[in-house]
This record gives structure tokens, C-alpha cells and sequence, in this order.
């Protein structure tokens, strides 16, 4: 069973940058799948052989019994060990080339002094286990890879591209960005796009882990791999198939799987090293056999029991057959992990800092109050028709956050006809000269043209809430104050009630927001007072963060920002997770983790899935371990028969694998096994 074809390559992560920076999506999907093919030729080749190991084997076993010709019982022996030691003799030799000494060396060896020794069928045996374990060894492993390429079968291979007002159906990697595709409903979308015309929602489950559809109309973004629902859409389009983030999952999930997490590692090292100490090792327990006056042929047979039994082939392969069905498992729902050293670092997590404006909030203002003054003869609904009006043409995010609140409130906001002249002033409000003189700002704005004492206490109430009053006046007289704030995502309250009950010790919020703002929020969301640290520039961010890492006895500390701008925060943490990252390469690139929803309750999800590969993990060690060690204390001092111990070494073998592959079933689904909290706040 040649490791070297079930783990991923031994690279090491710091050369493998220049390489990562001048390979694109496309280029490794296509080396993925010419490596998935090249891998179920073997895996032919590999079962031909296997069966013609069984076949001579029981052919053997016959004409034993049939008393046939010696010559013809040893020729058909020699073609049952060719058979099956061909692929573990070639592997040997390879991986003796580089100066290393394999598990299969071992098996070809055992395989060999088992037919010295006059027991040919043991040996036959071996090699017919050992082959057939390599060939579902290989297969199950290969789930991981398939299961990465199965994304691509989301993206439609041609699209329907509007050219000079004809609808054509061309191939997806031929589109050009700023070309236009039309999706129809129940159609997947070809491309990353922004809709250009027409409504509908989509399906985004494969990209985004999002288990409703999502409403889309225009100006939205749309990736490839979603599906159409009720109605057509017109898109323009912003990625390339090669570039799109779908492309980009799959490139980054096969770097992550060559990337090798700590235990690994560890397996590896421990893997080589271990294998000289078994050859050493069985040479020195024959020497002992044969000092203590056991006979020549059963001290070999139970040398070469010894080196099957103690050969660390479940070791070795406990660790990549969990990892890597997590980081494929993980893809599936949205979820990318920069290889199997994040997965297993996010999942001894104790402590996460959070980000707050878009990450624990949408970083989007909103209006949250409308108040009258006594002033003000209309409703409230008037009264932010009549700042719309006044705002209309300020490109400041106040503005902008009050005219769409009209839009999306007023029946009649389609229709904001101009007041008359505007006049900004920077940091203060928005004047506006027509038949009367109309204004809105802040309080020192309000104050130049008003007495503003009959709503300050609603003012006040309203800071101390922690949203930005906006002053609405008509010439000396205030008419009403409207509130203004970065809202919490409506999925964060759950999510971190979620991950309170995930064993993390500490959530915290660091923000270069105002205190009054960033406490209001923490206790919108539960959040302990003393874990609220605001008003800090990002070099301060990333002093808090070496702060909790100093502090945190167990575990590690995680920061979760946008990915672009906590980009300091998010190298320094132990492992640092962009938030809503679908879409953007920026912040793909700038984490170890990368949660393509904006739902914030994924993380809890990604945090369940690193438990649950290191748990994995752990139960593979502890089964490889146990297992071996119990077969070698029956070996040397029991009578342990050569094909049980090859039953037990390839059956713990296949056990490990079959374990870790469980993350990839159906039925660990994250969405359902994760019981999350309903989003609200």
C-alpha cells in the first residue's frame, strides 16, 4: 500500500508560493482532474492485478490438493506473487531511489520469507490483502478529489450571450467580462455576474453554504454554480469562467490539500523513521529467535509476521484520510480552509475576537427611528420623504442610508422632486435654497439655524442607543430627528450563542467605532462589556490580538474580520477568518479561513467540522496504535498466524480510512447536524 499515492505530496508550504502565484484556477482544475484520471487507470490496473493474485492463489491451494506437479504448483505461485508484489515492488524501488525505505518494502519482504520458509499461500495471501486494500485504499481517497470536481458539474458548460440583439448559446469559457448572458429560470448561471435586468432569487447553496435562496435584482452579484429559480435574469459579466469564484474554490481546495497539517506532518516523519526502526527491529527479534534455539523456518515466519503486523500503514494514513475528507466536506458548505494546518488549528479555538462593522454588523447604515417634533404637522412617513428630498444629492453614507430608507418605505419616494439649491457642508449636514430654506446635519448644524432644545432629549436617548441623529429643519424650526445606525447581522446573535455553547472561553469585539456604539451593539448581542475594546486604529487591533494571545492559557485565538481591511489582525491571530468573502479574491487571500456567506452562523458550522476532523483524528491514532500494538505483543510472544496478522494490519488500515471518510457521507450534512439558532436578534 504505497503512501505515497493516498497522502497528498510532501510540500513544503513556503516553496510552494511562486508556484500558487503563477497558477491559475483553470490550470488546477485541469491537473486535478488529469490527475483523477490517471488514478482510475491505476486503480484498473491495480484490480486486474489483485485478481489475478486471488485466482492463482486458490488455483494454487487446488492443485495442492490435487497433489499436482511441483513445478506447476511453483509456477503458478510465481505468477500469484508477480501479480500482487508488482505495485508494492515498484513503489519500494522508487521510493528507494530518493533514499527512503517504504511500507511496501516491508510487505515484499514478508511476502518473500513466507514462501521461503516454505509457506507460499501465507505469502500469497499477504500480497493478495495488501493489493486489494491498495486498491479500495485508493478509491476511498479518491472521494476527496471527486468530491471537489463534483462542484464544477454546478457550472453549465455553454451560456446564452446577447450579441447584436441575438441571443447565442456559446461555451462558458469563451465569455469575456462585460459580456451580457441571459439565465433562464431553473438554469445554473454560467459565469460571476451582476444583474443588469429582471428578478428572481437563487439557489447559492454549493458557493455559499446559504441553505434559502436569495433574492436577486439589479445591481446584485451572482456566482457561477447557483441556480435560477422563478424568474430570467440579464447578466453582465464580471469573472471569467477560469477566474470565477467557483474556479477559485476548486484551486484553492487542491493547495489546501497539499498543505499538511501539524499532525500530518508528524504521522510522516514518524511514518519513515518507523519503518527502518520495524526492518531493524525484525532483524534483531530473528537473531533472538534463533539464539533461543527456535527452529530456522519458524523464526522466519515469525520475522515476517513481525514485519507485517508492526508495518505503520493505519499511522501514516489516520491523519490525511480525515483532513482531507474535512477540507472537501468543508468546500461543499461554503467553507475553505488554506490547508489541514488551519482546519486543525480553528478546532482547538478557545478564544475569537470578532470585527464588528461587517462582520458582526451588515456595515451597511440604516434608518432605525424616525421622531416628529411638535412643529412637524405630518407623519413620519412625511418626515423622511421630506429628508430624502434633502439629501437626495449628498453622496455621504447618511444620505444615501435616508434615501433609500424612502425608497423602501414611502409609496410615493419614486418621486422625490428637488427642494432647490443644495449646499454641503463637510462634516456638518446638507443646505438646501428654494422657495424656503430646508437643512439637515448633526446638532451643531441644527444649531446654527434653530433652538433645538424641544427634541434634544430624544436626541440624546437616541446617541446613548448608539445610532447618529440627523437634525431635519425648515428654516428657523426643527421638524424632527431620524436616526441613523450599522444595524447587527440578523444571524449573529444566534451565531454566537452557537459558538458560546462550542466550548470557546472568550468572544470578543474589537472596533475603531466609538464606545457608546460598540457597547450598544455587545449588548444587543450578549457580548460580556469587558470583552468590548473601541476606538482603535488597526496597529491597535493588532496589539489586543498579541494581547489575548498572550493570555489565552488554552487553546487558540482566532480573529474575524472582512479580510481586507483587518488584513494586520488577521495574520497576527492564530488563524484569521474573512467573513462574506464569496466573490472576493482579496479577502480569500488575506485569511486561513474563508466563509464565503454572510451568514454568520457558518462559523459555528466551520468550527463544528475542525472539531469534529480532529476528534476524527484522534480516534485514528489512538485505533492504529492500539491495534498494532496489541498484534506485535501476539506476535513475539503468542503464535499470531501470518494471515491473521495481515487481516488485522490491512483491516485497522481500511478501518482508519473508512472513519475519516465519514465526514464526506451524506448524512454528516453540517446544516443538519449542526443545530444552529434561528437568525434573530
Amino acid at each position: 500500500m504505497d503512501t505515497a499515492t493516498t497522502s497528498p505530496s510532501d510540500t513544503n508550504t513556503d516553496t510552494n508560493t511562486d508556484t500558487e502565484a503563477n497558477t491559475t484556477p483553470s490550470s488546477s482544475l485541469a491537473a486535478l482532474q488529469q490527475e483523477l484520471r490517471e488514478e482510475r487507470r491505476e486503480m484498473r490496473i491495480g484490480a486486474a492485478l489483485t485478481g489475478i493474485t486471488l485466482i492463482g492463489m486458490i488455483a494454487a491451494v487446488v492443485l495442492t490438493i490435487a497433489a499436482a506437479p511441483q513445478w506447476l504448483i511453483a509456477s503458478v505461485y510465481v505468477i500469484t506473487f508477480a501479480a500482487g508484489g508488482i505495485p508494492a515492488t515498484i513503489g519500494a524501488v522508487q521510493e528507494l531511489r530518493h533514499g527512503k525505505l517504504d511500507i511496501d518494502l516491508l510487505m515484499v519482504l514478508a511476502a518473500l520469507a513466507a514462501a521461503a520458509v516454505g509457506q507460499p499461500r501465507d505469502g500469497a495471501f499477504l500480497l493478495f490483502l495488501f493489493s486489494l486494500a491498495g486498491v479500495l485504499e485508493e478509491f476511498a481517497m479518491g472521494n476527496t478529489k471527486r468530491a471537489v470536481t463534483s462542484l464544477m458539474d454546478l457550472r453549465p458548460d455553454t451560456a446564452n450571450v446577447l450579441r447584436n440583439g441575438q441571443l447565442e448559446t456559446v461555451n462558458v469559457e469563451v465569455l469575456e467580462q462585460g459580456d451580457t448572458v441571459v439565465v433562464r429560470p431553473g438554469e445554473y448561471m454560467p459565469v460571476d455576474g451582476e444583474v443588469v435586468s429582471g428578478e428572481s432569487s437563487a439557489d447559492q447553496s454549493a458557493i455559499t453554504g446559504e441553505s434559502t435562496p436569495v433574492d436577486k435584482s439589479v445591481g446584485d452579484s451572482v456566482f457561477a454554480g447557483s441556480l435560477n429559480q422563478q424568474g430570467a435574469l440579464t447578466l453582465r459579466v464580471t469573472k471569467t469562467a477560469q477566474s470565477s469564484t467557483l474556479a477559485r474554490m476548486i484551486d484553492l481546495v487542491t493547495q489546501a490539500q497539499e498543505q499538511r497539517a501539524p499532525s500530518q506532518r508528524f504521522s510522516d516523519w514518524f511514518g519513515q523513521r518507523y519503518t527502518i526502526a520495524v526492518l531493524i527491529g525484525s532483524g534483531v527479534a530473528l537473531l533472538t529467535f534463533l539464539l533461543m534455539g527456535m527452529p530456522q523456518d519458524d523464526a522466519f515466519y515469525k520475522a515476517a509476521t513481525l514485519l507485517v503486523v508492526a508495518s505503520p500503514c493505519a499511522i501514516v494514513i489516520s491523519v490525511p484520510a480525515a483532513i482531507l475528507s474535512a477540507l472537501a466536506a468543508s468546500a461543499r458548505q461554503g467553507i475553505l480552509f488554506k490547508g489541514g494546518a488551519a482546519l486543525e488549528d480553528f478546532g482547538n479555538v478557545s478564544v475569537i475576537a470578532f470585527d464588528k462593522t461587517g462582520t458582526l454588523t451588515t456595515g451597511k447604515l440604516e434608518v432605525t427611528d424616525v421622531i416628529t417634533h411638535s412643529n412637524f404637522t405630518g407623519t413620519r412617513d412625511d418626515l423622511l420623504r421630506l429628508a430624502a428630498r434633502i439629501e437626495q444629492h449628498s453622496e455621504h453614507p447618511i444620505a444615501k442610508s435616508i434615501v433609500q430608507a424612502a425608497h423602501a418605505d414611502n409609496t410615493h419616494a419614486d418621486n422625490l422632486e428637488p427642494l432647490g439649491d443644495v449646499t454641503a457642508h463637510p462634516g456638518f449636514g446638507v443646505r438646501v435654497e428654494g422657495d424656503t430654506q430646508y437643512w439637515a446635519g448633526n446638532q451643531r448644524f441644527a444649531q446654527t439655524f434653530a433652538e433645538v432644545e424641544g427634541i434634544r432629549n430624544e436626541a440624546k436617548m437616541l446617541e446613548q442607543r448608539g445610532t447618529t441623529p440627523v437634525f431635519i429643519g425648515q428654516e428657523n424650526r426643527v421638524l424632527g430627528v431620524i436616526a441613523i445606525a450599522d444595524t447587527p447581522r440578523t444571524s449573529a446573535l444566534a451565531a454566537l450563542r452557537d459558538l458560546n455553547g462550542r466550548n470557546i472561553d472568550r468572544l470578543v469585539m474589537l472596533t475603531g467605532d466609538n464606545h457608546t456604539v460598540a457597547t450598544n451593539i455587545a449588548h444587543t448581542l450578549g457580548l460580556d462589556p469587558k470583552d468590548v475594546h473601541a476606538e482603535l486604529l488597526p496597529d491597535e487591533k493588532v496589539a489586543r490580538i498579541q494581547d489575548l494571545l498572550a493570555q489565552t492559557e488554552r487553546g487558540k485565538v482566532a480573529f474575524v474580520g472582512d479580510g481586507v481591511n483587518d488584513a494586520a489582525a488577521l495574520a497576527t491571530s492564530d488563524v484569521g477568518i474573512a467573513m462574506g468573502s464569496a466573490g472576493s479574491d482579496a479577502a480569500i487571500e488575506a485569511a486561513d479561513v474563508a466563509l464565503l456567506s454572510d451568514d454568520l452562523r457558518v462559523l459555528a458550522k466551520a468550527h463544528h467540522l475542525a472539531q469534529r476532523a480532529n476528534r476524527i483524528v484522534r480516534q485514528n491514532l489512538s485505533f492504529a496504535i492500539g491495534i498494532m500494538a496489541i498484534m506485535i505483543m501476539m506476535t513475539l510472544f503468542g503464535d499470531l498466524p501470518l494471515p491473521l496478522g495481515v487481516i488485522g494490519h490491512e483491516g485497522g488500515t481500511l478501518l482508519v480510512v473508512a472513519n475519516g471518510l465519514r465526514l464526506l457521507l451524506p448524512s454528516f450534512n453540517l446544516s443538519k447536524r449542526t443545530k444552529l439558532a434561528p437568525a434573530t436578534t
